[in-house]
Parts: C-alpha cells; structure tokens; sequence
C-alpha cells in the first residue's frame, strides 16, 4: 500500500509542476492547432506512443480531426497519411526516439508544423520541432529510474489540455459535442431534451401564491418530486417551495402552519426551457445542489418540471 502512496503521490507532484510552469509556448501550441487546415497527427513509439495514442483519441472525441502515426510503422511506409496542412505532436519522453528523429525532417518537408512534447528541452526532437513543450518530471522515475510512470502522466495530462482548450477555443457547444457521441450512454444522455423527460400536466406539482401550508405539503406529497411550483392565474412561475424549503422552515418556527407558501417560496428560482439539453439540466441541478427544476416558455409559463431522478433514470437504462 506505501509503494502506491507513493507512486501516485510522485504523479501527483509532477502534474502540479507541468501546470505551473506552462507558459506562452503552450498557447502558441494552441494557436497551431486551432490554425491547422488538415488533420492533427500525434506520432510516438513505445510506452510515449501509448501516450500519443490517447492525446490523439482526446482529441478526435472533441471535434478536431486527429489520427495517430506510429513512428517505426511511418518510416516504413505510413508517411502517406501526412499531407500538407496537417500539424504533427511528436511524443518523446527522451527526445532522442531515433524513429522520430528520421521521420520529422522528412516530414517537415511536406510543410507541416511540428510540436514537441519531450522531457528533454536540449534534445534533438526539441531542437527540430517548430515548439516544444517541456513535460519533464521532478524527481526521477520511480522506482527503477526505467519504468515511465509520471512522464506519462504529465504527457497525458498536457494532451488533455490541449484537446479541452481547442475544444473551448473552437467554441464548441454540448450539442456539438453529442453529435461526435452518437452510440452508448454519453450521446444518448446529452441528445435527449428536458422536453422529452419532464413532467408535465396533471403530473406537475402545482399551488397558487395564497396556498396555505398544509395545502403545499399535501401536493408536494402526492406528486412525490420533493417539490411544489407556485403559479399565478395565468400559468407563469412565480417561485418554488421544496422539501429542503420545508425542513428550513421547521427549523425557524414551532408552528409552520400560519405560513402561506408565497411567504416562503423561493423567488425567481432555476429553470429550463423545454428545449434543453438534460446534460445541462444536470449540470445546473450538480452547481446549485438542487433535485428539482421548473421548465418554462420563454413566456415564463410553466409546462413542466423535471426531477434529479428522470435523468439518472435515463442514465441507467438503455
């Protein structure tokens, strides 16, 4: 149990040090991405090529057209998948892969840019490429000096942020990013609209502002969603009134009763238009540490609520 303490702890300090000391190169690495006409190849060799190979998976997943060269396979023929205005991130622990330090001139001939991602700032990979980004560790590798444990961690690490600071300079929205997540639990969980699991009808929690207490809790009982929308005559929202309201009620009076909800509710709380994703139905219920939210049309109408548990629900089902 110590030698894995200490292991992850060692990563642990490592990636704390690749963030501090990113600099200007890194958003000038950004810039050649973002910049970049063709693909973005990620090309290493061994235990670094793993590496490679998921930057370039990280990357395809948020939109960037990327695909991974293996080094060895490319010198002997797989250099076609190079073409011009591509941009190349070569992944060297050592910078001194000698697979890698053939194949960059050559291609470097076709015009490409290339970015370096080495622990070795003087080495021949770093000196060839266009940037380089120093993903170099602080202490040795651990425990044999051999096996490329934090190296790949803050090589990994600084291929995620790359993909993620595309992705945001690209401007990339949640229904972009379904798109690219078609199949499986993620695309079908993003895609579906808050219209398509909330509540709504006689299903919807409802009382106007003059309800008394007893009336608020009895409906708030009876739709079973932890939670009662208050509504004018004409439908709009005026506030909500949850169970979590209620327990802060109990705790501030020994007769809660005399209350109205309207002296109680939440005014102006969350809410949804139909039309939303329920990812972001869930991620504004994770921010806020709410179950509930109210849907409205952009009259504010009320047409629905949707509950914490529609969309896990959706999560676990298939």
């Amino acid at each position: 149990m110590g030698i894995a303490r200490r292991l992850i702890m060692l990563e642990s300090e490592a990636l704390g040090d690749l963030a501090a000391k990113l600099d200007d190169t890194f958003l000038k690495a950004l810039d050649l991405l973002h910049n970049c006409k063709g693909k973005i190849v990620v090309t290493g060799l061994g235990k670094s090529g793993i590496a490679a190979k998921k930057i370039s998976a990280t990357l395809a997943s948020t939109g960037a057209p990327s695909l991974f060269l293996h080094a060895a396979e490319a010198i002997h023929g797989d250099m076609g998948v190079v073409s011009v205005g591509d941009t190349i991130i070569a992944v060297s622990y050592s910078g001194e892969t000698k697979e890698l330090i053939e194949l960059i001139p050559r291609l470097k001939l076709l015009g490409v840019s290339v970015i370096a991602l080495t622990g070795a700032p003087n080495s021949a990979l770093a000196i060839l490429a266009d940037l380089h980004i120093d993903v170099s560790v602080p202490k040795y590798e651990w425990p044999f000096g051999l096996l490329p444990t934090s190296s790949n961690a803050t090589t990994v690490a600084l291929g995620d942020a790359l993909a993620v600071a595309l992705l945001v300079r690209r401007g990339i929205k949640e229904e972009d990013f379904a798109m690219l997540h078609p199949g499986g639990l993620l695309g079908r969980k993003m895609l579906v609209k808050v219209k398509d699991l909330m509540h709504s009808g006689a299903e919807i929690p409802l009382v106007p502002p003059d309800a008394s207490m007893k009336q608020t809790i009895m409906e708030m009982t009876a739709k079973r969603l932890g939670a009662v929308c208050v509504v004018d005559d004409n439908g709009k929202l005026l506030g909500i009134f949850t169970d979590g309201d209620l327990r802060r009620l109990l705790e501030k009076t020994t007769n809660p009763f005399e209350f109205t909800v309207s002296a109680t509710m939440t005014i102006n709380p969350k809410a949804l238009s139909p039309d939303s994703l329920s990812a972001r139905a869930l991620r504004i219920m994770e921010e806020h540490a709410i179950t509930t939210l109210p849907v409205v049309e952009s009259s504010g109408k009320l047409v629905g609520i949707i509950h914490l548990h529609d969309i896990v629900k959706l999560e676990t089902t298939r």
